[in-house]
């Protein structure tokens, strides 16, 4: 039996206090890391083009269909 994939997940910017590769109004995606949620951080990739952490208040989550979050989706 296959399991389907988890589509991604995307959190919008609402802060980026101190965050320079950060846009506020800009949508980011998520990285699955639960030992950075548990500190209250997210991972997510940036302006970089990297993954980093940053605090989970900068951001709100937002629900995509699948297809558009498949589409805006950075390749693995």
């Amino acid at each position: 039996m296959s399991r389907k994939r988890k589509p991604p997940q995307f959190l919008l910017c609402v802060c980026n206090e101190g965050c320079d590769d950060l846009e506020v109004r800009k949508l980011y995606q998520v990285l699955p890391d639960t030992s950075a949620a548990k500190e209250g951080y997210v991972r997510i990739i940036d302006e970089s083009g990297k993954d980093y952490l940053y605090p989970t208040e900068y951001f709100l989550a937002i629900s995509l269909p699948e297809t558009i979050a498949e589409e805006f989706a950075v390749p693995a």
